[in-house]
């Protein structure tokens, strides 16, 4: 193919790394960035700049939609994806989302109403699908090496509190500062469901209190818990958020199949997978543990692709799947899938909120079902069209000092320079 893919980033921070594969991959090239925050767009410029890059650059998203480009990729904030997503659908452009697909149910259905009406690509840019340890156990267990899976965990801890003023830029009304605990889960429960690649039908949700040991983190930070019942009768465990540990985000998986075992290694000496395959004996088996090899390479060379590598195939495989190359139609994760994990999240929340009893998980592929959670809207964002708020937390936190914490953070933001770099 001559002619390359033109590609739009909404969000010049978070998008950095999109930004980054863009200018080097063979079939595709960076047309356009969008970011109402200047610092960030001024870096995007002055980096193109030097690399002969030309490119368009905008500080509202009505003419960066003009745009001449064939997809876009949204790196704006977690809970605003489905609305943009939907507009650029409608605007005939492909659509590629960072984590999350929506921030209620209702945004859910619409967002895929969108993608059937419009009959454009849209994939779901789940990086922990393809870190490389769970890229590896999701090839082998879609090869059946292990079985049907029965029970499976995923954890995705990410200690954010000693970064909180640079990723909120000290602001109480931020998308973070308002999310519940179950909302950020895609990173724990979505490679499970790829894996596995069965549909949820119910969920039970838990929150998990942080405790304050400074006395200055308030509760609505902590972690959430879910389990989650597959079309098979499977359960996946999926634990996220803010327990404590070191900076560095932290995260295993496990699959207990009926032909063996896999999981991750915990631990930085440990092999980062182990395969336990059962002979014809019961309990009787053999285990391998190993450092895997990319089993599909970049097509280019990148120093840091982010994310130890997994940023790189969202992007390359969306660009595959529109270009109808195999591995993009085979790895790339669609609406259906995308949405499913998603509202796994507000589902939990929702449980949380009655007693964690377990809850429903509409079937959205079915439009008749669809139909009925059209004016699903519960959220917990102050900033959503016409949502419905209920509380972040089964207990309300208290105010004092939550705002007491948002005035520590604030005033961390406007102190010091260096939490001005990059915030999303």
């Amino acid at each position: 193919m001559n002619k390359k893919l033109k590609i739009g980033v909404l969000g010049a921070a978070r998008g950095t790394c999109m930004i980054n594969i863009l200018s080097k991959h063979p079939e595709a090239e960076l047309a356009a960035v969008c970011d109402k925050y200047a610092p960030a767009l001024n870096e995007v410029k002055k980096n193109a700049e030097k690399n002969g890059i030309k490119l368009s650059c905008y500080n509202n998203f009505e003419d960066f939609l003009k745009a001449d480009m064939d997809a876009v990729i949204l790196a704006n904030y977690a809970h605003q994806h489905a609305p943009f997503a939907i507009r650029c659908l409608k605007a005939g452009k492909h659509v590629l989302s960072e984590v999350l697909p929506c921030a209620t149910i209702a945004e859910g259905a619409a967002l895929i109403d969108a993608v059937e009406e419009s009959r454009l690509i849209y994939a779901y840019a789940e990086n922990y699908c393809y870190m490389q340890h769970h890229f590896e156990m999701w090839r082998r267990i879609k090869s059946g090496e292990i079985g049907e899976i029965s029970y499976a965990e995923g954890e995705y801890i990410h200690d954010c509190t000693s970064i909180w003023p640079r990723i909120t830029y000290g602001d109480p009304m931020h998308w973070r500062n308002n999310m519940h605990t179950n909302f950020y889960c895609t990173h724990s429960l979505g490679p499970m469901l790829m894996a596995i690649d069965k549909r949820p039908v119910s969920v039970s949700g838990f929150d998990l209190p942080d405790y304050c040991r400074n006395g200055k983190v308030p509760e609505t930070l902590g972690a959430g818990l879910m389990l989650v019942k597959l079309e098979n009768g499977a359960v996946c465990r999926a634990l996220h958020g803010g327990l404590r540990r070191a900076e560095q985000p932290n995260d295993n998986y496990i699959y207990y199949g009926d032909l063996g075992t896999m999981e991750t290694g915990r631990f930085s000496d440990a092999p980062v997978v182990n395969v336990y395959k059962e002979g014809e004996k019961y309990c009787h088996g053999e285990w391998e543990r190993y450092n895997p090899k990319q089993f599909i390479k970049p097509k280019a060379e990148y120093k840091n692709p982010g994310h130890m590598g997994s940023d790189y195939y969202p992007t390359n495989f969306f660009i595959e799947k529109i270009l109808g190359q195999k591995d993009g139609i085979e790895w790339s994760i669609d609406v259906y899938k995308a949405v499913e994990m998603g509202i796994c999240g507000i589902l939990a929340h929702r449980s949380v909120l009655n007693g964690n009893i377990p809850m429903k998980v509409p079937n959205l592929r079915n439009k008749s079902e669809r139909n009925l959670y059209r004016n699903d809207c519960e959220t917990t964002f102050p900033d959503i069209e016409n949502g419905k708020l209920v509380s972040r937390r089964e207990l309300p936190p208290a105010r004092e000092r939550d705002e007491q914490f948002q005035k520590y953070i604030a005033g961390l933001w406007n102190e010091h320079a260096e939490f001005e770099k990059y915030p999303y």
